[in-house]
């Protein structure tokens, strides 16, 4: 293989002959492979910590986080960015998408989108401010879309992420942190959205959850600020506050009402004795954190 060529664009000798197992075998051999990812993951444990902790700061402080990616990492963002609101109940705009080519590349390749730089940095120009955080995500660290990106962004005043699976690539020296999760060999070759795309997928799943967590956004290992866009939201907004404040579902059903449906005032007016607005001004002061507002 060409010292120019990315592991990640390597033939795997692990899976040659692939297209001659039976079915069952097939479907073994690509789980056995997609291990690898999770291991390369948990090896970059430390240098995830230090981006969370980077990132949080600026979104305590009214900042957004920006992903971005080109093809399949663009797209991996732009999910993990569409999950912050419903699950975490966070303000719009807090997390932002860009992807190369915009809209029309979540469901089909646009032509020359990934090497267009001026693109990348021109929507860094236009969404992020200096008290923002942007993450780059790229199999092979080389996409120049997303290389200008980080570097405009990081010239904004932004602080800077890059995600990659191969190590000494451009993006990494464009970020102020990098996480590089070495996948190696794709079990198909040039498929990045295989092993590669499911390390990316850890990692994004792992800041943006940490990052909740330290907002306050996670009590215990529940999630409390969920919002209850339906049925099944609803009720499980009630076994929340049922399992926090000590009470019983009709109790529940006061206290979610009381309190707009927000899952954590409802706790901290049971668990303290006060009104809503008393709780939620218990919670402000606490930085969000219920468990802070309860002490």
């Amino acid at each position: 293989m060409s010292a120019d060529v990315p592991a990640t664009e390597a033939r795997s000798d692990a899976t040659a002959g692939l297209d001659e197992l039976d079915t069952v075998a097939l479907v073994a051999l690509l789980a056995r492979e997609s291990r690898r990812a999770f291991d390369a993951v948990e090896e970059q444990a430390g240098a995830i910590a230090a981006a969370v902790d980077a990132i949080v700061p600026r979104l305590r402080g009214g900042g957004a986080l920006h992903y971005v990616g080109a093809g399949t990492s663009g797209r991996l963002g732009f999910l993990d960015a569409a999950e912050w609101l419903p699950t975490f109940g966070v303000e719009p705009g807090m997390v932002q998408a860009h992807l190369a080519g915009g809209g029309a590349a979540l469901l089909r390749a646009v032509e020359g989108a990934e090497d267009d730089a001026e693109a990348g940095a021109a929507a860094m120009r236009e969404r992020v401010a200096p008290r923002d955080a942007v993450v780059g995500i790229s199999a092979s660290g080389g996409a120049p879309f997303v290389v200008a990106a980080l570097k405009q962004a990081r010239e904004l005043g932004a602080v800077t992420v890059a995600v990659s699976n191969v190590p000494g690539s451009p993006l990494t020296s464009a970020a102020d942190y990098a996480i590089v999760v070495e996948t190696g060999a794709e079990p198909i070759a040039g498929s990045t959205r295989m092993n590669a795309g499911t390390a990316q997928k850890l990692v994004l799943n792992a800041i943006s959850t940490a990052a909740m967590v330290r907002l306050g956004k996670v009590h215990d290992n529940l999630m409390i600020d969920l919002v209850a866009t339906n049925e099944k939201l609803r009720r499980r907004a009630l076994r929340l506050v049922t399992a926090l404040a000590g009470c019983d579902l009709a109790r529940a059903a006061e206290l979610l009402a009381a309190a707009d449906g927000r899952v954590k005032v409802a706790v901290a007016m049971a668990r303290l004795g006060v009104d809503a607005s008393q709780a939620r001004a218990r919670l402000e002061a606490a930085g969000g954190s219920l468990r802070e507002a309860l002490r």
